[in-house]
């Protein structure tokens, strides 16, 4: 990470659970083509196992599994993640599980933060809304609508 922090944009991080270990990697041609497209850069993957006594094996690329090819995230190590991260990572996990502990850098977010910061203003919070909660408040606000709830 050479890149000044002041030019960054924001970075996220996902974890990623695959229950029984089993990964497709159905999502992983995305993934790339995000990055190919510079929508975001991938700071760090690692890919967790989470043991039936609890502990956090952090694993290879190559025992992730035959059928998933990972070779082109080889390398993709910024050194933000310690082993407290992933263990924090592992807590979140059931046990005999796998997961990919992802941080990324959104990059096209990167102007609009520049300017901002450039203009002095400062980001107090952010957060995401789970598609669960998201599907509830719409399901709520069609049930208030429907029944003739709604404000004229």
């Amino acid at each position: 990470m050479q890149q000044d922090i002041g030019d960054m944009g924001p970075v996220d991080y996902l974890i990623v659970e695959f229950p029984g270990s089993r990964m497709t990697g159905e999502g992983l041609p995305l993934l790339v083509d995000l990055v190919e497209r510079g929508v975001i850069r991938i700071l760090d993957l690692v890919f967790i196992r989470k043991g039936t006594d609890g502990s956090v094996e952090v694993l290879e690329l190559r025992q992730v599994g035959e059928e998933v090819d990972l070779t082109v995230f080889e390398g993709a190590s910024s050194g933000l993640l310690d082993q407290g991260d992933l263990d924090d990572a592992g807590a979140a996990l059931a046990p005999g599980n796998s997961a990919a502990v992802l941080v990324y850098e959104n990059l096209w977010a990167a102007p609009l933060a520049r300017a901002l910061r450039r203009s002095g203003a400062e980001m107090v919070a952010s957060g995401r809304i789970s598609v669960d909660t998201l599907l509830a408040s719409l399901d709520a606000a069609e049930a208030t609508t429907s029944s003739g709830g709604a404000a004229r």
